[in-house]
């Protein structure tokens, strides 16, 4: 029997996909946006089944996104493979103004490289070159390009990929659906194929395809357009676009490309995720996905051997370095956690700021990447005064998450507190109890949240529940950019004290059926 898989192939936050073969491994890039390290990078032997293997940018030093506002940073990178050298092309999308003023450029596009998938990745290099999405292409001679919007733009590069020779060319502006970008150009049989994002990456979004003899253009818009669109509103599928095409080695054709699934209603709490369909060339020398019909829930598998990975879902933070599933809100403040300084913990000091302010530093997530789960830890926290507190957080960006987390005024307390929109409400906070060692749980069933508390991880207590998380969305998320997904983790704050006490969290367990 053929093996099936379901869609989505990848769970969760990971958006904008760019996928490459070399040899028989495919590598993948996604959008990390205000997260650290940015640009995540997964491998897969058979297209189904992925492990992350690093990140684009690892160093503080290399970019730091300190002021970056919720779903602005690092947009849709493209990975790509020329002659030994692994390529990441990415948009820094900037804040829209600063003290600067309001002519500050916002859209940077960086190139990075290394001879490994996984890195280390060269320091970025700037091409001040304005549009968003930007992928390479290599031409037959050896010419490099960068390929990004408004629809799909041209811009010459030179050898090394670091600078731009020419202005940009806008060579096919796509169907006229608002918002066409994500490019990517594909060479075959002798044909250029312009591929487009459009509608935006809501509701509508969609894949289309030109084409032309010629790199430069006219282009000629495929005839089987849109070649990617959901248009059962009650599929369990939504919100698909911006993918990018692969042939394995076997010379089949399959496209990666992101999605959204609903989470009673229109909530796409998880964010934008990545599928995978097969692609069909006509005999006229178009393709098609799906045989036209939309995304697939369930699918034949690659004709490849299954290679499957074990991914980590408990954490007892016992090695010296994160597991790479682990991202921070930002750049970290590398003074101010360890896991070397207690042995077998993780130590997150409490630093200055409070959750809900762009300069709050070190605040550990994970995605979250099912409608129902529980996540559980263990915490040993002596706060050293009343405004300093460490726990769980389920966390949209700074204007939407709700926590759980330990306190002290003259004895121990749990607290839950939400931030929906800004609004700050306490929803519950337990009686006092005399330990500094307490186990957290926030136990999610769709849009329902319940906070759990326990002095001895058998004898548990409800702190708060929120029946209506749906502000924990990308659709009800109404202040700024919202192009991110719910996380789940782990963090500790002063609330502007200057304190400086250590939270040990001894373990984080993520647990579904």
């Amino acid at each position: 029997m053929q093996r099936t898989y379901s869609n989505p192939i990848v769970t969760g936050f990971f958006p904008d996909p760019s996928i490459i073969r070399v040899g028989e491994d495919y590598y993948m890039a996604n959008s990390t946006f205000e997260y650290f390290p940015a640009v995540v990078i997964s491998h897969s032997k058979d297209l189904v089944n992925w492990e992350i293997i690093g990140h684009a940018i690892t160093r503080n030093d290399y970019l730091d996104l300190a002021g970056i506002e919720d779903s602005h940073g690092f947009w849709a990178p493209d990975i790509s493979y020329y002659n030994g050298t692994y390529y990441i092309m990415v948009t820094l999308r900037l804040n829209n103004r600063d003290e600067s003023g309001p002519r500050r450029k916002i859209r940077r596009q960086l190139v990075m490289k290394s001879d490994r998938p996984e890195g280390p990745y060269s320091r970025p290099a700037f091409i001040d070159v304005d549009g968003i999405d930007p992928s390479h292409f290599v031409d037959d001679d050896g010419t490099h390009y960068m390929v990004l919007s408004p629809g799909a733009s041209i811009v010459k590069l030179n050898a090394d990929c670091t600078k731009a020779l020419t202005p940009k060319v806008t060579v096919w502006p796509g169907t006229g659906v608002r918002a066409p970008e994500g490019p990517h150009i594909l060479k075959k049989d002798g044909y250029y194929y312009a591929i487009l994002a459009e509608g935006g990456t809501g509701y509508g979004h969609r894949i289309t395809v030109a084409r032309s003899k010629n790199l430069f253009g006219p282009y000629e818009p495929s005839p089987y357009n849109p070649v990617m669109m959901q248009t059962d509103p009650d599929a369990p599928i939504q919100r698909t676009g911006h993918g990018k095409l692969v042939q394995t080695q076997n010379g089949d054709w399959w496209i990666a490309y992101l999605c959204g699934r609903p989470n009673q209603g229109r909530y796409t709490t998880l964010g934008r995720e990545t599928a995978l369909d097969p692609v069909e060339w006509t005999d006229d020398g178009w393709f098609t996905i799906n045989q036209g019909r939309g995304p697939s829930f369930v699918q034949t598998a690659p004709d490849l051997p299954e290679v499957k990975y074990e991914e980590k879902f408990f954490d007892n933070f016992d090695t010296d370095k994160l597991q790479l599933y682990w991202q921070f809100v930002r750049n970290p403040d590398n003074d101010r956690w360890s896991l070397t300084n207690r042995p077998g913990y993780l130590r997150i000091y409490t630093s200055s700021g409070q959750i809900g302010q762009i300069e709050t530093r070190n605040i550990i997530v994970r995605r979250e990447k099912h409608h129902v789960y529980q996540a559980t830890a263990k915490l040993e926290f002596d706060p050293g005064c009343l405004e300093e507190e460490a726990g769980l957080i389920c966390m949209y960006g700074r204007h939407c998450s709700v926590r759980i987390f330990l306190a002290k005024d003259e004895s121990y307390q749990v607290k839950v507190v939400e931030i929906r929109n800004d609004v700050v409400t306490k929803l519950g906070e337990s009686e006092a109890f005399g330990t500094p060692v307490v186990y957290l749980r926030i136990a999610v069933d769709r849009q329902v949240r319940k906070f759990y508390y326990s002095v001895d991880n058998e004898n548990w207590v409800l702190a708060a529940a929120v029946e209506d998380a749906t502000f924990l969305a990308d659709e009800g998320v109404r202040i700024g950019k919202h192009h991110t997904g719910t996380m789940i983790g782990m963090y500790a704050v002063n609330n502007g004290t200057g304190s400086c006490t250590p939270a040990d969290f001894d373990w984080f367990h993520y647990e579904f059926e």
